[in-house]
């Protein structure tokens, strides 16, 4: 019998406000409100401010490369990347990311062809993206899931033999590396994610970062309307422009950075300690010998766990944990996608998929929550749920 009375079948929450996944991290409200009245002392709002070029010079400095280029949100960046690259035809993803990547090519006439994973690292399978490359595939695109790195090396392997362009999807990934280096300046590009759920965000936002100083001016261009000083339009483009108000919360939060890390690296720590031994779950561990935001507390439910990964979600909802079935169901199982002759061969996404779960985590998350969060997985993956009986 579960020595915990689940809200579920009637009992109450356990926490009266709901914990998220994602919760947003902010740094010293002072120093935001004190940019803020800078900006507005300036009136200057947008169109390449001061704390926008500030801001991009300090990424670039963190991250080791030549060129940072911000952008309104990362799905515009990694669309004006993709544009930029001149990519046609198809380019090969993986299904297990957020819907975004794939979104980003079908948005502009291109065919998403999705590669499977490897399940010990969620991220591409070199093999598989060899085996979908036909003769109108123009690129790959890695994604560093969960910020554990992709196989860079075999993928610009791949790439280089058969004449493809790569660029790497890094929304999950700053201020991680790869063999020492911190993740941006591989592949031809990589983009990056400041959504507001992010390790490190800018209220909405994203950056393309990149080594090649042509692939910078023309990204640079385009998120402008193509403007190359005024009246003089050289270049098709778009509105992708960061604001103002979001740079100064990302100079903010830059600041912060290094405590949103260690307080994520110390929930991650914890929730593994509680929950490595119980029956069923496995967690997503990181590689210590590299850098890590820990910002994503992932877990897979499986046999001998008496309760499917689907029960414990209900579970944890009823007890406002709002745990998360990422990226479920892939990106091949999503209405735009699904049936197309694109999506073959994915087994190892769709053993995850069913089985992934992740986790609220992160600065707003004491160690008293984590710890109840663990009791409520650990009684339910032991002894099981009863479904609610009608009175």
């Amino acid at each position: 019998m579960s020595n915990i009375s689940f809200a579920i079948n009637g009992a109450e929450p356990r926490f009266a406000e709901p914990l998220h996944v994602g919760r947003p991290n902010i740094g010293d409200r002072a120093r935001f409100l004190g940019l803020i009245e800078g900006m507005l002392e300036r009136k200057w709002l947008t169109n390449a401010g001061p704390l926008v070029e500030e801001l991009e010079q300090r990424i670039a400095a963190d991250l080791g490369v030549r060129h940072c280029v911000v952008m309104a949100n990362g799905t515009v960046a990694l669309e004006i990347a993709i544009r930029a690259l001149e990519l046609t035809g198809e380019v090969i993803v993986p299904s297990w990311t957020f819907i975004a990547t794939a979104h980003a090519l079908a948005w502009q006439g291109i065919t998403p062809v999705f590669a499977d994973i490897d399940p010990s690292t969620h991220n591409l399978a070199p093999a598989s993206v060899e085996a979908a490359i036909t003769t109108r595939t123009s690129g790959i695109i890695g994604v560093h899931v969960w910020g554990r790195p992709a196989p860079v090396d075999e993928l610009s392997d791949i790439a280089r033999r058969h004449d493809l362009r790569l660029l790497f999807d890094s929304a999950h990934a700053y201020r991680c590396s790869y063999k020492g280096r911190r993740i941006g300046g591989f592949g031809a590009c990589e983009v990056l994610s400041f959504h507001a759920t992010k390790v490190f965000n800018t209220l909405e936002g994203g950056a393309i970062v990149t080594n090649d100083d042509e692939l910078a001016a023309k990204t640079r261009l385009m998120r402008n309307f193509g403007f190359a000083g005024y009246d003089n339009v050289v270049h098709a483009g778009t509105n992708g422009k960061m604001t103002e108000a979001s740079a100064a919360m990302g100079l903010t939060n830059l600041d912060a950075l290094d405590a949103f890390v260690l307080a994520n690296r110390e929930r991650y720590a914890l929730f593994r300690e509680r929950l490595e031994k119980v029956p069923g779950v496995s967690m997503v561990v990181y590689d210590e010998t590299e850098e890590n935001n820990f910002h994503y507390v992932v877990a897979s439910i499986d046999a001998p766990a008496k309760v499917s990964r689907d029960r414990l979600v209900e579970v944890l909802h009823a007890e406002n944990i709002l745990a998360r079935k990422y990226f479920w169901p892939g990106c091949h199982g999503m209405r735009p996608y699904v049936g197309e002759a694109t999506s073959r061969g994915l087994g190892h996404t769709e053993f995850v998929a069913a089985r992934n779960l992740v986790l609220p985590s992160g600065p707003s998350i004491t160690a008293a929550d984590v710890h109840t969060i663990c009791d409520v997985i650990e009684d339910a993956c032991v002894h099981g749920v009863a479904e609610r009986t009608a009175a």
